[in-house]
């Protein structure tokens, strides 16, 4: 799926480019002739033809992310490994530092989502979009996070920060990294 969403990509570039470095040339130059040259309709039919391939695997695969969800559900996580913002744990000795472990994820929201996050700008009030983007975004990157500590063997995570940055337009980027530890029983 993602090979053919990159030839749409391909196929709308190319088309884009020949459409306005070439046929819009032409068309000025050759503005009395009516008949569009077999060149340019191409040109046109792949811009047109590349978005569509573009937007249909992308709706495919939202629909196939939506009914089999590749990140583990909160509730699938046993719950063993801690999450801490402090570099200790009361009440228990950390015995091996394991390393550095992450999660990750860049969320978007759709396109009718954030024409209402605009409305909602200007009249005032909070972005509840936007606000459930980021609940997710967070949700997906601590899981990702917490599953990396389970594989190491970890018992808690300490000093847990997150960290967000604004991609392209509603975009964000979602970070979230801490130590992975062992604590004495």
């Amino acid at each position: 799926m993602k090979a053919l969403r990159q030839i749409g990509s391909l196929a709308f570039v190319l088309g884009l480019f020949t459409v306005v470095f070439a046929g819009v040339p032409w068309h000025v130059i050759a503005a009395e002739d009516p008949e569009v040259p077999l060149w340019l309709q191409i040109a046109v039919f792949c811009l047109l033809g590349g978005i569509l391939v573009v937007l249909l695997t992308l709706a495919f695969e939202q629909l196939k992310s939506r009914s089999s969800p590749e990140e583990p559900p909160a509730a699938e996580l046993d719950g063993s490994v801690l999450l801490l913002n402090s570099a200790e744990v009361p009440s228990r000795e950390i015995t091996e530092i394991l390393g550095l472990v992450q999660g990750h994820t860049v969320f978007a929201i759709w396109l009718g989502k954030d024409l209402s996050a605009i409305v909602r700008l200007i009249l005032g009030g909070e972005l509840t979009e936007y606000t459930e983007m980021m609940g997710k975004a967070r949700t997906v990157a601590t899981n990702r996070m917490t599953a990396q500590a389970a594989q190491l063997g970890a018992d808690a995570i300490i000093n847990v920060r997150y960290m967000t940055t604004s991609v392209v337009g509603s975009a964000a980027e979602l970070l979230v990294y801490g130590t992975a530890v062992k604590l004495s029983e």
